[in-house]
C-alpha cells in the first residue's frame, strides 16, 4: 500500500422499508480532494442496519486496488460508528457477523480514522443509495403471484 497519503471515503447504506430493498453508496476521494471512485449498487432485501454495515464492507473491498496505508471514513450512521468503535454492543448475530468480517479488513490499515458525521454532510452517498434503488424499481425482477390463463365463457 502507499499510492495514496490517505483516502478519504464516505459511505451510505439504506433500505426501503424494514427490511425493504437496500443499496448501498459511496465517495472516494484522494489525498489532493479529487474523486477518484464512486460505488453505487442495489445489494437485495436487507435491513437498514445490514445496508450500513454492507456499505462499508463494499468500500474496503474497492479500496484494497487502490493502494493506501491510511483511510478516513465517514458516515452517519450512528450505529456502524460506534459499533466499530466499541461504544455500542453488536446485539444482532448478523451484525457480528459482519463486524468480524470488516474488523479483519480494517485492521491491515495502519490508521483508520471513523468519524460520524451529519446526514447533510453524507448528502452525496445518500443520492447513489437512492439511485441504485431508484434503478431496481424500475426493473422488478420478482415473481408474480398472478395465474394468467385463457377463459373460454
Amino acid at each position: 500500500m502507499g499510492d495514496y497519503k490517505h483516502l478519504k471515503i464516505f459511505f451510505d447504506g439504506g433500505s426501503r422499508g424494514n427490511p425493504g430493498p437496500s443499496a448501498i453508496g459511496a465517495v472516494i476521494y484522494d489525498d489532493s480532494g479529487n474523486k477518484i471512485g464512486e460505488l453505487s449498487e442495489y445489494i437485495g432485501k436487507l435491513t437498514n442496519n445490514v445496508a450500513e454495515y454492507t456499505a462499508l464492507v463494499r468500500v474496503l473491498e474497492y479500496i484494497e486496488k487502490l493502494g493506501s496505508s491510511t483511510i478516513i471514513l465517514l458516515t452517519d450512521s450512528a450505529l456502524v460508528h460506534n459499533q466499530i468503535k466499541k461504544i455500542w454492543k453488536i446485539k444482532d448475530k448478523k451484525i457480528l457477523n459482519i463486524y468480524l468480517k470488516l474488523t479483519e479488513k480494517l485492521s491491515r490499515y495502519d490508521t483508520v480514522d471513523l468519524r460520524l458525521i451529519t446526514r447533510e454532510e453524507n448528502r452525496e452517498a445518500d443520492k447513489l443509495v437512492n439511485r441504485a434503488l431508484d434503478s431496481k424499481e424500475f426493473k422488478y425482477e420478482g415473481e408474480s403471484e398472478i395465474s394468467f390463463g385463457n377463459i373460454k365463457d
